[in-house]
């Protein structure tokens, strides 16, 4: 009757973890990236007067933080895509028309063999028109993911009676991104950035070590460990500098919106924040 009783304690516990099962790579279909509340915000921005036309060189890794061991010492501890992100969070806000420059040589190669391509006599219909010139960009967007912080926070509770224990541990990191956009004529920077997205990592486990009978031992353990993306994170931190940066120059008429509606400030209000609190 007292190992029954054991087992059934042992069960209840192992149910309220929620022990998920492992799946495999091709049980899930490839999807879009999901999106956070931040994407939704720069979709519902007011509508500009006129879209302002940048460029995106790059939005380096100043964090110097690498994946802690056995992991990998080498491998960085954020993405290296950034750049990539805040094309596509400055292409959702229907603010810019952004200028192609981190692969700006295979754009003039191209161009190039273009241009071979014409002087020949059988050329192609495609490219028989005249080759216009590039863009020129009115706004450089510039910026870094400037910090990495493990460890802001951590804890945990867990409880142990007659053997079968229960606990729950959690860890807060924070990750940190500029953004800057600078006129080009002049190099000032117009408006300047700064947002922190914190990364959470949550696990549970629980198990039991009991004694039912004399040298009959009963020992199980179960568990998961759920970690918040940080590519996401990173992204959503992007995506939030990108509405501030729109929010602050509306606030400075650097740039207008279509319409001054209460409903269009109502979208900018939230994002114009003079000061946080820690």
């Amino acid at each position: 009757m007292r190992s029954l009783l054991v087992t059934i304690g042992m069960m209840v516990v192992l149910q309220g973890c929620a022990v998920r099962e492992p799946m495999s790579a091709d049980q899930e279909t490839p999807t879009l990236t999901p999106r956070t509340s931040t994407y939704q915000d720069l979709l519902d921005l007011p509508r500009p007067r006129g879209p302002l036309v940048a460029a995106v060189y790059g939005f380096r890794d100043q964090t110097g933080q690498y994946k802690p061991s056995p992991a990998s010492s080498f491998s960085t501890a954020v993405t290296q895509g950034a750049a990539s992100m805040l094309v596509d969070a400055m292409q959702a806000s229907g603010w810019f028309i952004v200028l192609e420059r981190e692969g700006l040589q295979n754009v003039l190669t191209e161009r190039k063999i273009i241009r071979a391509s014409q002087a020949k006599p059988d050329v192609a219909p495609n490219i028989q028109s005249e080759l216009p010139s590039l863009l020129a960009a009115n706004i450089i967007m510039e910026g870094a993911i400037v910090a990495y912080e493990t460890n802001v926070r951590s804890g945990g509770q867990g409880a142990r009676y007659l053997g079968i224990g229960v606990s729950q541990e959690y860890r807060v990191d924070q990750v940190t991104v500029n953004l800057r956009a600078i006129d080009v004529r002049s190099g000032q920077v117009l408006s300047n950035v700064m947002t922190t997205k914190t990364i959470y990592s949550i696990g549970r486990s629980a198990n039991v070590y009991k004694f039912i009978e004399f040298k009959e031992l009963l020992e199980a353990e179960a568990g998961y460990t759920t970690n918040e993306p940080a590519q996401l994170c990173v992204l959503s931190a992007i995506e939030a500098a990108v509405a501030h940066l729109i929010a602050q120059g509306v606030d400075r008429r650097l740039w207008q919106t279509a319409e001054n509606t209460p409903a269009a400030q109502a979208e900018l209000a939230k994002y114009l924040t003079t000061r946080t609190k820690l």
